[in-house]
């Protein structure tokens, strides 16, 4: 019996609606995904943990400037880190924006004060972006060099 390209663990095993098998080569740090797809899976499975992690502000508000501040420069991080796509954070910087626009209405409905020690705990304990990892190359080592 022939070994097909399907059946090869060499070649990535992801399959499309229409039973199409992806004919890229396996990413050598992935068991069966190719670098696009192995990418595609890693910001699935992270894009529920990734959300609330930027959607935490200092103050669990969105009512300081301060607030949408962190939250925009998480979103920065992690467009920069490739674990976001750019439209999902046009989208959030556009919403980011109209929040500002906003805020002075809000302070108007609500009023609030933080005395300097409270503020400086909220800063010290705001959630972060968790690590991405180390930096997938799009292309393996071995597939660019040639012998």
């Amino acid at each position: 019996m022939t070994d097909t390209r399907s059946d090869n663990p060499e070649f990535c095993q992801y399959t499309f609606s229409d039973n199409r098998r992806c004919r890229m080569l396996r990413q050598i740090n992935h068991p069966t995904l190719c670098a696009f797809h192995a990418r595609d899976e890693q910001q699935l499975l992270e894009s529920h943990n990734l959300g609330a992690q930027i959607a935490t502000s200092y103050t669990g508000d969105f009512l300081t400037a301060a607030d949408i501040n962190h939250v925009m420069s998480k979103v920065f991080t992690a467009l920069a880190q490739n674990r976001i796509p750019r439209r999902t954070a046009a989208t959030l910087a556009y919403l980011g924006q109209i929040m500002l626009h906003t805020l002075p209405m809000a302070k108007k409905e609500h009023s609030f004060t933080y005395s300097y020690e409270s503020w400086n705990h909220m800063i010290e304990n705001a959630t972060r972006l968790s690590n991405s990892g180390p930096a997938q190359p799009a292309i393996p080592a071995e597939v660019g060099t040639s012998q």
